[in-house]
């Protein structure tokens, strides 16, 4: 079986010289907190992906792909096996908190994310996986 591609985007600003990180609380408790992510489509890029996936989850679309900054294969919880790709994605302007409804549809449908910015690694505990880089922002 293929590993199913992933794209992941560390959305940062800069606020008072610190760099910060965008993370969401996600509406249903067992999945925590996480960073805007979702699957590469058929024929679809992971640069392309992480723009839509961005775009659905978040909103915002006053931001700029900086790079990939890390790819690797990682086994779910469900034993399938991931392709991930992280990209560092740079906002100059977004609020300090908001909620939002992700409009990419399936599972998402209906629920409201809530976002606001992280400065270190510690400042929360992110769901599986979706920390395993934040070294490479929190420098």
């Amino acid at each position: 079986m293929n590993p199913i591609k992933k794209a992941y985007g560390y959305v940062t600003r800069d606020k008072e010289g610190k760099t910060q990180i965008l993370v969401f609380q996600h509406p249903i408790k067992e999945a925590g907190i996480q960073i805007p992510k979702g699957t590469v489509k058929n024929g679809e890029d992971t640069y392309s992906a992480v723009i839509r996936e961005i775009e659905e989850e978040t909103g915002l679309e006053n931001f700029e792909v900086e790079k990939l900054i890390a790819e690797d294969l990682w086994e779910n919880d469900d034993g399938s096996i991931h392709n991930r790709f992280f990209y560092k994605i740079n906002v100059l302007d977004a609020p300090e908190c908001w909620d939002y409804n992700p409009t990419g549809g399936g599972e998402e449908e209906g629920l409201t994310f809530h976002y606001f910015w992280i400065s270190s690694k510690n400042d929360v505990e992110l769901i599986r996986g979706h920390g395993d880089y934040l070294d490479l922002i929190f420098v």
